[in-house]
């Protein structure tokens, strides 16, 4: 199920939000501004982002500048008010994926959401299928001929954020910030540990291999195309 984190401060909105994603198969968080925003994101993977403009503490724009700034690369649909093209063109700037004007057509709004999953890549049953390897983003799991390995939850989000983007290179930070959090007080050691364990698990595995580049971060290489 994926996870739609709905950042909102109208609280009419925001369960409205909520509830027609929720009827519509999405796990809908609840966000009451952009700072709550990222508090949740320390906590939860998060795949797409419903974001308000108009907030307290934290506006859209600047979630949205904070995330992209971070290497976040996540879709985000902006939701507001402001209709005129100079709004519209901030938002787009900041890093936004697509934009609605209120009122908003909820209907709509879960199409947009399909289409941006699809736009980033992301399966619609959340599964990599990479020669006879296959991960199940629910389970977290590590199928290989056949024979199934349930990951800690880290390690299957750190392989499969690199088996997603095959050849991309990530930063250590950049992977630390995306699935220990932001604001998170782990340091890039962790993420050199976590690579390690993964490397001793699929060792034996043909179809992909995590390579250092030296002096940037990791990568995944696929071995079968």
């Amino acid at each position: 199920m994926f996870n739609i984190l709905v950042v909102e401060d109208n609280e009419d909105m925001r369960e409205l939000f909520c509830t027609v994603l929720t009827d519509s198969g999405y796990h809908a968080i609840p966000a009451t501004d952009g700072l709550d925003a990222l508090e949740i994101m320390e906590q939860a993977y998060i795949d797409l982002i419903v974001a308000d403009i108009m907030m307290p503490h934290m506006d859209g724009y600047e979630l949205t500048k904070a995330l992209r700034e971070a290497d976040y690369d996540l879709p985000i649909l902006m939701v507001t008010a402001k209709d005129q093209f100079d709004d519209i063109q901030k938002g787009f700037r900041a890093g936004a994926d697509d934009y609605m004007i209120k009122p908003i057509n909820v209907k709509e709004l879960v199409l947009r959401v399909e289409a941006l999953l699809r736009r980033a890549k992301i399966s619609s049953e959340k599964k990599i299928v990479i020669g006879s390897t296959v991960l199940n983003y629910d389970a977290l799991t590590v199928t290989i001929h056949g024979e199934e390995t349930i990951l800690p939850q880290k390690e299957f989000y750190l392989l499969y954020k690199l088996l997603s983007y095959p050849n991309k290179i990530f930063t250590r930070q950049q992977l630390m910030d995306e699935i220990w959090g932001l604001f998170s007080e782990t340091d890039e050691r962790t993420v050199n540990t976590h690579i390690n364990r993964l490397r001793d698990r699929f060792r034996d595995c043909a179809d992909f291999e995590i390579v250092t580049v030296r002096g940037l971060g990791y990568k995944a290489v696929k071995s079968i195309e």
